[in-house]
């Protein structure tokens, strides 16, 4: 039989596949799989229980689903999309709570206020101290461009930039293995502003 988070993402991932539109470069169902996966290798390393990583990747599932409605305070959204479909999955209110202060923590400036929303963070954002910095950056590009086509090059790297310089990790795993990276990625759009 499988466990109730397969049958979660078996239902909302291919309900995310099929609604997300095509703008969405980079808040696609890949990048919410991605954070689930990256929820797992965090969560394990932070030697989160199994009942507390459930719910982190949960919270995963869900966490850019206010897309589908509006980018502004898509966090809320999200939430109030969780709250909505989650009782009949046995979820408690205490349970749905967590997510929901998980779900909060993705917002920029992140902001977590437990633990599951400093691992959430830190997957949503992971990929800025990585070698898939550059694809990453690319596809948040297209996607502000589609809603922003004054943007360009120049003022991209300018954001990225002050994006980087703002950003912090909050997980012991991500401080020593991602920072570093990212501060190399951050010199780099220095060196070509």
């Amino acid at each position: 039989m499988k466990d109730r988070f397969s049958l979660l993402y078996q239902k909302y991932m291919a309900f995310l596949e099929k609604n997300i539109p095509d703008h969405l470069t980079y808040h696609s169902a890949s990048h919410t799989k991605d954070v689930i996966e990256k929820v797992k290798l965090i969560g394990n390393i932070e030697n989160l229980s199994d009942k507390d990583l459930e719910l982190t990747k949960v919270a995963a599932l869900f966490h850019d689903m206010g897309y589908l409605v509006q980018k502004n305070g898509h966090e809320n959204i999200s939430c109030e999309i969780a709250k909505k479909e989650l009782p009949p999955w046995g979820f408690s209110e205490k349970e749905i709570n967590e997510i929901c202060t998980a779900i909060m923590a993705t917002k920029v400036p992140q902001k977590p206020k437990n633990h599951l929303g400093k691992i959430l963070a830190d997957a949503d954002l992971e990929y800025l101290g990585t070698e898939h910095f550059e694809k990453g950056t690319s596809l948040l590009f297209q996607e502000l461009k589609y809603t922003d086509p004054s943007l360009d090059e120049e003022k991209w790297i300018e954001i990225q930039i002050e994006f980087l310089r703002q950003h912090q990790y909050h997980t012991h795993f991500c401080r020593s293995n991602r920072e570093p990276k990212k501060k190399e990625h951050l010199q780099k759009l220095i060196q070509r502003k």
